[in-house]
């Protein structure tokens, strides 16, 4: 009875400890889950929601949970977002920013609480950022720029008027773009006769543009837009008034219907971005900030803001015109090429 009593009491130990073991394992596993907060500005841009996309599948299989909200263009809503997250204690936060000054209190906040900030595709000037991730926009720039002249050279222009319809002027990768087109217009003796900045990036304010300036179709010969939607609205206006094709535009980001618009010959170039290349570099980099993985490595620099200097990756960007349509979008599988020829057969 005794020796009985004794293996019932030493088997009652194993199992406690067992159980108390997978209870540790369960909660050490919970403690674990990394959790990272990801703020869009919107959604209406077409990219934005394979950044998203390919962003989560990456963080995900790294081990961590991906929050995405949507501000809709609305910065008030934005810093609420982000002041949930800092409530909720997130280990990062990607931020893309809908007005990068307005969000200083927030990214304060996070920074006191070792929340890490990820800046993705736009610059945030604020020392609290851990890593400001994006394509080369000054290249992006010069693409359009040159792409812009060559065009005019083999047309034979002896004008070189050109019209800017940029972005939102609190983005501040408008600004980047916009120095590096200027820097090749003047190489290239570019006349830039007018500058519209489409407030959030709302393609409808280049209507109001045209509505008031009407007389500048008849002045220009080239129009650089900030992305391939501010392009799509600037070619139904030229469509509109029997000028699609007649006057040069080049946009950015590669849009199923701006590639469409290349092969129909409305639309000169645009510029094609990774996006699921940044994507997932941008989710392995935040995870290495969130462990206090070293991020040096090659494609590591630093960019100025105020207080400091911000780690930076800056992709590479590629100009596609009709020419290297196929072996640039359609052989990486970025559209697909019965969508891409869709209204002029390939």
């Amino acid at each position: 009875m005794a020796r009985m009593l004794c293996l019932l009491l030493a088997m009652g130990t194993l199992v406690g400890c067992d159980s108390k073991g997978q209870s540790d394992t369960a909660s050490s596993q919970q403690e674990q889950t990394m959790k990272i907060g990801m703020c869009f500005d919107t959604f209406t841009i077409e990219r934005w929601l394979k950044d998203r996309d390919v962003f989560s599948a990456t963080a995900a299989s790294l081990g961590a949970e991906v929050n995405v909200q949507n501000a809709n263009g609305d910065v008030q809503k934005q810093k609420e977002q982000l002041q949930r997250f800092i409530e909720d204690g997130v280990d990062a936060v990607v931020i893309i920013a809908v007005d990068e000054s307005k969000l200083t209190e927030e990214l304060e906040a996070a920074h006191r609480k070792g929340i890490k900030i990820i800046a993705y595709d736009r610059l945030i000037n604020s020392p609290y950022v851990d890593l400001y991730i994006s394509f080369d926009n000054n290249m992006v720039g010069q693409m359009m720029a040159e792409s812009i002249s060559e065009c005019l050279n083999a047309k034979g222009s002896v004008q070189r008027n050109v019209l800017m319809i940029c972005g939102a002027k609190e983005d501040r990768n408008v600004s980047m773009v916009e120095e590096g087109f200027r820097k090749i217009a003047e190489t290239e003796n570019l006349n830039i006769v007018d500058t519209f900045y489409a407030d959030g990036w709302r393609a409808e304010n280049v209507d109001l543009y045209f509505a008031e300036n009407s007389q500048v179709l008849s002045q220009v010969d080239a129009i650089m837009c900030g992305n391939d939607s501010l392009a799509g609205e600037v070619i139904d206006i030229l469509a509109t008034n029997r000028m699609a094709g007649d006057i040069v535009v080049v946009g950015q980001d590669a849009d199923l219907d701006a590639c469409q618009r290349i092969v129909e010959g409305t639309q000169e170039m645009t510029v094609y971005k990774t996006v699921e290349l940044m994507a997932k570099r941008a989710a392995e980099l935040t995870i290495d900030l969130i462990q206090g993985t070293n991020l040096n490595s090659q494609d590591m620099e630093t960019i100025a803001c105020d207080g400091g200097e911000i780690p930076y990756v800056a992709m590479a960007p590629q100009a596609v015109t009709e020419e290297n349509m196929d072996s640039v979008i359609i052989e990486s599988g970025f559209h697909l090429k019965e969508d891409v020829y869709l209204n002029v057969g390939n």
